[in-house]
């Protein structure tokens, strides 16, 4: 008897933490992909090294091998989100966070008075925490596949809490219509299916209502002057970068009319000081005590340059107000 041909290895390694690497974009299926970043894990310095695939078609960035679920979980466990946490602190501080929250509610006040807001990736709920000061009759409830959404709860800043993604088989079609605004804040950056995440933030809106999406924008100059130390690249969590172009034409094939695209009010100041504070995180505490003073230019730089960033492409985010017609 003939023993058995040994069974081939695989061409790659395998991984329980990344789905194999794919070979066309996810957005448009176009094979022309180019690599656009390697790099490691900027805040936790785990081994292992990270790529951001761009589609030369329809310029979508996305993390190709991408994080399968276990390793989605592996990097959104609290201790995980409590060092992001700390780190953003130093970089936009808590007060500055809530005056974004503050301003973003401000600019929304507009819409019609809603009855049901649901926010989606909403972490601690900071957001409809400051969004009740411009709407104090509307219910907030909130939605995240970290733990956070549950201590928000209990801390009274939403009134429902939902753990996981809109697009969680059964999700979606519990919230079925049940409400008049679906809010998004950087939260299609860590979808593993961001078109899914659409689909079921509509099934969720009534007629009429509106859908707010804030996400990072891949085209913003800084990633380009930074790599690695652009903080918005967000390696490994950030699985999607969409232009707005993309994520434009998508919510009208959906049958929304967009209503306001704003580059502006979403740019967070931040970007040199980050990558000032990426750059030296390795270091000897003593190298990073010295690099205080370039940290302190590099805040400073932000700010100035603020005014004219908001206008081009040194804007390092943008929003979509869209209304769903049908």
């Amino acid at each position: 008897m003939q023993p058995s041909p040994p069974v081939p290895r695989p061409t790659q390694p395998s991984d329980p933490f990344q789905e194999p690497r794919r070979a066309d974009c996810p957005w448009c299926s176009s094979p022309r992909l180019r690599t656009r970043l390697r790099a490691p894990d900027p805040l936790r310095h785990r081994p292992g090294t990270f790529v951001l695939d761009e589609c030369r078609d329809c310029a979508h960035t996305f993390q190709n091998p991408r994080l399968a679920a276990e390793g989605l979980a592996f990097y959104h466990r609290d201790f995980y989100e409590r060092h992001l946490e700390e780190f953003t602190a130093r970089v936009l501080p808590d007060r500055a966070a809530r005056r974004r929250h503050r301003a973003a509610a401000h600019k929304l006040s507009l819409l019609p008075d809603p009855e049901s807001w649901l926010d989606v990736g909403t972490g601690h709920a900071r957001f409809p925490e400051a969004a009740k000061e411009y709407f104090p009759y509307t219910s907030f409830d909130g939605l995240d596949p970290t733990a956070r959404v549950e201590q928000a709860l209990l801390r009274g800043r939403i009134e429902e809490a939902h753990r996981g993604y809109l697009s969680t088989p059964g999700t979606a079609a519990r919230l079925r219509l049940r409400y008049d605004v679906v809010s998004m804040f950087h939260h299609l950056e860590h979808a593993p299916d961001p078109r899914a995440e659409l689909r079921a933030a509509l099934t969720a809106l009534r007629p009429g209502g509106h859908l707010v999406v804030e996400v990072t924008d891949p085209r913003c100059l800084f990633a380009a002057a930074l790599g690695r130390w652009w903080l918005p690249y967000g390696q490994p969590r950030h699985l999607h970068l969409m232009p707005l172009a993309n994520l434009r034409a998508e919510l009208e094939s959906q049958g929304c009319t967009v209503l306001v695209t704003d580059r502006a009010s979403p740019h967070v100041p931040h970007d040199l000081t980050a990558a000032v504070c990426l750059a030296v995180a390795t270091a000897p505490p003593l190298l990073r005590a010295a690099a205080a003073p370039l940290r302190a230019l590099a805040a400073a730089l932000d700010h100035t340059l603020a005014p004219l960033s908001r206008h081009t492409r040194l804007s390092n985010a943008y929003r979509i107000v869209a209304r769903k017609d049908h």
